[in-house]
């Protein structure tokens, strides 16, 4: 399915928030570092040159962000899914989404710890992807 479509990406988007099961986890916010490529049809605003006829990343980095913020997670996995639902509630064009949710520093020794997800709109909203 994805063969046909773009790819829009957010890299490296740095958010600080709650996510762990460790006491000091749950108390302190830490660096989170996610990575989405949202998998969408440009073809229309490649040719109109207009805002509408665009998957707007803004909306869906802002959104993601506002939610690291404000939930607290104890699991990567619970807040990668609550991520990838999200991209979605942003634009009915969305029709699939990698994510990746890294923990930089979560464990000694290494750089960074943490999970990439793929999903598409069908399996996380229940609904056949949107063709506009």
């Amino acid at each position: 399915m994805t063969n046909s479509l773009d790819r829009i990406f957010i890299k490296d988007l740095l958010v600080r928030g709650i996510v762990g099961i460790k006491p000091d986890e749950r108390a302190n916010r830490q660096d989170i570092l996610i990575n989405v490529t949202l998998w969408a049809d440009a073809r229309k605003a490649g040719v109109s040159d207009a805002i509408e006829d665009a998957v707007n990343y803004r909306t869906a980095a802002k959104a993601m962000i506002a939610h690291v913020e404000s939930a607290a997670p104890q699991l990567v996995e619970k807040l990668a899914a609550d991520l990838v639902r999200i991209c979605f509630e942003t634009d009915p064009r969305i029709e699939a989404v990698e994510l990746t949710v890294e923990k930089p520093g979560a464990v000694r020794f290494s750089r960074s710890v943490g999970l990439t997800i793929y999903r598409t709109r069908a399996e996380v909203m229940g609904a056949a992807p949107s063709r506009e």
